[in-house]
């Protein structure tokens, strides 16, 4: 199963993706693991509307259940390739969001597309039995 949405370069794009995805989840029937993936949603979508997409541009966002249980999410932007895991200092307010995703998912990476980059992550254990 597949689902696919653009979004533009809008701040509220982030809760509309977030809110695609928890439609998507449920019509799935996809419960196990709902709140990392919407999370992990939404730190993607922040960072391709932060560093990935220029004015007048979207992102993608590609939602994939395979039958053997792997949910995958993938945000398609057109920005530089390059992706780097911070190191933030306790005090800084930004520079968690792929420690977040790195975390909380089962495996997570970055591939070049032209233009741009697609990060994606993956939640394993999630088909319904």
């Amino acid at each position: 199963m597949n689902r696919i949405a653009l979004y533009p370069r809008d701040r509220r794009s982030v809760a509309v993706a977030r809110d695609f995805t928890r439609v998507t989840l449920s019509d799935w029937k996809v419960t196990h693991r709902q709140d990392d993936v919407l999370l992990c949603v939404s730190e993607l979508a922040t960072n391709a509307l932060l560093h990935g997409v220029p004015p007048n541009r979207c992102f993608r966002l590609s939602l994939t259940l395979a039958a053997d249980g792997v949910l995958q999410v993938e945000v398609h932007d057109s920005g530089p390739g390059d992706v780097r895991t911070p190191t933030p200092g306790p005090d800084d307010e930004r520079g968690r969001g792929l420690l977040l995703v790195a975390a909380l998912a089962d495996k997570w990476g970055v591939r070049e597309r032209e233009p741009g980059k697609v990060v994606w992550c993956e939640f394993w254990g999630c088909a319904v039995p």
